[in-house]
């Protein structure tokens, strides 16, 4: 007799919404958006293992141990923001897969890591090209002759620009050797 009292309710509980963590940001979300809505705010971290930067999104999602832990939006880009860096000059920023090779305390640009373009694939393609892919591409923060504030929009020749503040955080949880990845 109990156990045909519980059937109803048993059936009732299957049709209710996922437990909260099971529960996923919206389809119509960009991806790495999905993952930066995955950020669970009280979760400990001193650095960063992974970075995953997406152009048309114009976010940085930082990884620790596989999870997402921290999020930046509004990021600049170079003036020629879509498509990959493919020479010097061309002001666009690279796309593929990097590592945070250096950083520079004395930037013109306020703090600045540097990323390990160009890579074996883009020296021999701007070589075969006769041209020369570029270099000096950073994670930095604003120009040090800016009294505050931003540039606005899209200004740097390649670089990913965050706000000062953005890069000082950066500055402190992303060790030397960090993979970058940038995406479209």
């Amino acid at each position: 007799m109990k156990r045909a009292a519980l059937l109803p309710l048993v059936a009732l509980a299957a049709c209710t919404a996922p437990p909260a963590d099971e529960a996923r940001a919206p389809s119509s979300q960009p991806p790495l958006a999905r993952e930066a809505a995955r950020i669970v705010p009280e979760r400990r971290f001193t650095t960063v293992d992974y970075l995953i930067v997406d152009k048309s999104e114009r976010l940085m999602v930082a990884y620790a141990g596989g999870q997402p832990v921290k999020a930046w939006r509004g990021l600049q880009f170079g003036d020629a923001p879509q498509g990959h860096k493919q020479f010097e000059g061309d002001e666009r920023t690279p796309e593929g897969r990097y590592v945070i090779e250096g950083r520079n305390p004395g930037s013109a640009y306020h703090l600045s890591l540097k990323v390990s373009y160009p890579n074996a694939e883009d020296r021999a393609f701007a070589r075969a090209q006769g041209r020369s892919p570029g270099g000096d591409i950073f994670l930095h923060g604003q120009p040090n002759s800016l009294p505050f504030g931003r540039v606005p929009g899209d200004w740097t020749d390649g670089c990913i620009a965050l706000s000062n503040a953005e890069i000082e955080e950066l500055w402190r949880i992303v060790p030397d050797g960090t993979v970058i990845e940038i995406r479209p």
